[in-house]
Parts: structure tokens; C-alpha cells; sequence
């Protein structure tokens, strides 16, 4: 599966807001050395680079057109091609950011501990994930795939992503690794502009990714117009043409 910038950014102040908030939520504190994990376009590397501008950042990504677009929009800043699921730096980061990124990453019971390990003491591990499975667009998205002539190859679409868990179970897991471990959730509801159409332009940037990748020209028309129709209930129109996006998000920061 291949990432686009161009794609993921269309909605780039909506895509933002989250990060913005977990940065938000951070305590004061010194970032000698930091990684973004993920770093995508280099957006949430921006909001970091803010919040902590003598920082040493470095932003990994395994998507060359990203890390290109990171690269463009903050020049003084390091960028590296990588898979952060084969990321095994040596510890001592005072903060590891991981924006959108760590759903698409297996095994959280050993992922979340391994990261927290790579902090220095009183280091945190910030995170943001979309807590969506079980909204609409995602619901639909995986009964088109199933009951389509796209089905057999769509078959494993869904596993792409790590399951959804709760709260209670990333705070458990976290715990006893992290002196304090603070979890919260909250629903944005973006307002985009387009109707039904703008909710598939906005996930073709991100959860479609994985059911249109295996499709050809043919099948991802028929794909994507069998799932317009079964989300315009979903997503009614407005009267102003715009769209209500309920898009609940997990945050964690763990302090070691």
C-alpha cells in the first residue's frame, strides 16, 4: 500500500486537531531528544518542532512521498525512510510521538512496553490512535468489501489495522512500565465540505487504503459506488452541503 500527501493532507487542519491536542496535553517539561513515529507530511513533526523548539526531532516514515513532503515543509529538520515497526534505536528519547500511526502497527501488548523502554527517565510516550472500527464509514467499508465480487481479495482488508481495545486495557498495559499513565477519548466531529462524497475522499487518505489497494481501475469504481450508496444514510447531507464526520480518537501519554 502505497501513502499519499496529497491525498492525507486535504483535510489537514481537521487531521491536525488531534495532535495539536496531545501536545496540548503534555506536561512542562525539557525535550532534548525526540522521535516522530509516523511522522507522515511532517505535520505533527510542525506541532512538536512548536512545542519544543530546541528539541533534536527526528521523524520517521515509511512512505516515500510522505517523508518527500516532511522534507519540503521543514527543511531544518531530519527525516528518515523507515518502517517504525523495525524501529530499535537505543534508549534515552525524553519523548516519542506516534500521531496516526501505531493502529497500523500488530501486537500492542509488546509494542506499547518496547516503546516506553526506549525513554529516559521521566521520558514520555504520546499517543494518538482513531478509535473508529465502529463507526459507520468503518462498518460499511467492511460489508461492501464482503459481499462484493472484490470480496476474495478484500478478504483480509480489515486485518490491516490492530483491533480495537479499550482504555482500560492500554492503561493496564502501561502501568507497570510508567511512573503515570493518563488516557483519555474524544470525539471530534468534523464538518466536512462535499456531502457524502468528502467522507470517502477523506478515508481514501487513510482506512480505505487497504480495500482499494488489491482492486483494479474496475473493481475500485465499483468498490467505491457501492459504498457511496451505503453511506449516504449515514452521512445525510446538510442543508449547508457539508457533512457531520463523528471520529472518536484514544489518547495516552505514558511517563516513564
Amino acid at each position: 500500500m502505497s501513502w499519499s500527501a496529497a491525498q492525507y493532507t486535504g483535510f489537514e487542519q481537521e487531521r491536525t486537531r488531534p495532535v495539536r491536542d496531545l501536545v496540548g496535553a503534555m506536561p512542562s517539561g525539557e525535550v532534548r531528544q525526540a522521535v516522530d513515529l509516523g511522522c507522515g507530511p511532517g505535520n505533527s513533526t510542525e506541532v512538536l518542532a512548536a512545542r519544543f523548539p530546541t528539541a533534536e526531532i527526528l521523524g520517521l516514515d515509511s512512505s516515500p512521498d510522505m517523508i518527500k513532503a516532511a522534507r519540503q515543509r521543514l527543511p531544518k529538520l531530519r527525516f528518515d525512510l523507515a518502517d517504525i515497526a523495525a524501529w530499535d534505536a537505543p534508549a534515552g528519547f525524553d519523548l516519542i510521538l506516534a500521531n496516526a500511526s501505531l493502529q497500523w502497527l500488530p501486537d500492542h501488548a509488546a509494542l506499547m512496553p518496547r516503546l516506553v523502554a526506549k525513554l529516559a527517565t521521566g521520558g514520555w510516550l504520546a499517543v494518538q490512535m482513531p478509535d473508529n472500527l465502529d463507526e459507520p464509514a468503518h462498518r460499511l467499508m467492511r460489508e461492501v468489501a464482503a459481499g462484493g465480487p472484490w470480496s476474495g481479495k478484500l478478504a483480509g482488508a480489515a486485518d490491516s489495522r490492530a483491533p480495537r481495545l479499550p482504555a482500560e486495557w492500554y492503561y493496564a498495559l502501561l502501568r507497570p512500565h510508567a511512573a503515570r499513565v493518563d488516557v483519555w477519548r474524544t470525539t471530534y466531529h468534523h464538518v466536512l465540505t462535499g456531502g457524502t462524497d468528502a467522507v470517502i475522499e477523506w478515508f481514501k487518505g487513510s482506512g480505505l487504503r487497504p480495500f482499494l489497494a488489491p482492486l483494479d481501475t474496475a473493481e475500485t469504481k465499483g468498490f467505491l459506488s457501492a459504498y457511496r450508496a451505503a453511506l449516504v444514510d449515514a452521512y445525510p447531507t446538510l442543508p449547508d452541503g457539508s457533512v457531520l464526520l463523528a471520529f472518536p480518537r484514544l489518547f495516552f501519554i505514558a511517563t516513564r
